[in-house]
């Protein structure tokens, strides 16, 4: 699994070693997202747009190089036992603002079908808190994505 993910960053992205980290961080945030669009046991094709239009916004991914962060993504996401491996990445890597612009595209991703599921709030607000998101900022997020 490390190498198909080293293999992707190096040859997709021509990453020299030293931004590994950059893209454990690019992987864990597509994690984090794909797991929210699960959160409500339905996954809608709106969902999953939006988390591709966040990505390729955020990281200014090529159309490939969106469809295979978001195929190992979702193997991570599949293979991995809690949040923890990636909210640790973005906690320690992201600065307040990349964390609060995170929040956002969470938020995002969660009124992307047109509701928000106790279910989706409720992982939101988890993810925020391992984070180390503030709660007025997680607020914020919130009101700005909905305002």
């Amino acid at each position: 699994m490390l190498a198909s993910i080293k293999a992707f960053f190096s040859a997709e992205l021509s990453l020299k070693s030293s931004d590994d980290q950059q893209c454990k961080i690019q992987l864990a945030a597509a994690a984090l997202l794909i797991e929210l669009s699960r959160a409500d046991y339905q996954r809608e094709p709106e969902e999953q747009a939006a988390i591709e239009a966040a990505l390729k916004k955020t990281f200014d991914l090529s159309d490939g190089q969106l469809a295979e962060l978001v195929d190992l993504a979702e193997q991570e996401n599949q293979d991995a036992t809690s949040l923890y491996q990636f909210t640790n990445l973005i906690k320690d890597d992201y600065s307040n603002e990349q964390r609060f612009e995170l929040v956002k595209m969470l938020w995002q991703v969660a009124i992307a079908d047109g509701e928000i599921s106790k279910y989706e709030d409720h992982l939101i607000r988890k993810i925020a808190d391992l984070i180390y998101l503030p709660h007025s900022q997680f607020i914020k997020a919130k009101l700005d994505v909905l305002g």
